[in-house]
């Protein structure tokens, strides 16, 4: 395993590629590296696509190599989001719930604690080029991200 490895939640990595956790959950399981409680099938273990981090191998405890994962998911055929569709989608989001709505009871806050950290100071400069008050704060980022 080298260091410089990165591991990621599924839901970071169906990110990566614009797609839901659930999704690519389902692209890892028919690849036969997660069995249906979505754990890692010994065969992900060997093929370093997976790393449990707790002792039952669900969830939160499971990470997935963003070097070899998305190799396959490119192999299927899904493409990266380039880093300014990620920014603009973020941006528009948090704004969005910064304005409003009776429907949506996730505040900006909360959603911004999902928001990947390479993207904080992007995403803060398009907030503020749009005329939005809201900014993202580095502590209300996901320690994982």
């Amino acid at each position: 395993m080298a260091a410089t490895t990165s591991w990621l939640s599924l839901t970071d990595l169906g990110r990566i590629y614009g797609i839901s956790a659930i999704h690519c959950g389902k692209t890892l399981e028919h690849q036969g590296w997660r069995d249906r409680r979505g754990r890692p099938t010994q065969s992900a273990l060997d093929a370093n696509a997976a790393m449990q981090t707790g002792p039952h191998g669900q969830g939160r405890s499971v990470l997935w190599n963003r070097t070899v994962c998305s190799q396959l998911l490119e192999q299927k055929g899904y493409e990266p989001m380039s880093r300014s569709l990620q920014v603009e989608q973020w941006t528009q989001l948090l704004e969005a719930l910064q304005v409003g709505s009776p429907s949506i009871t996730a505040t900006a806050d909360q959603m911004a604690e999902e928001m990947p950290g390479e993207l904080l100071d992007d995403v803060n400069h398009q907030l503020a080029a749009r005329g939005c008050r809201y900014r993202v704060s580095p502590r209300s980022l996901h320690p994982s991200r």
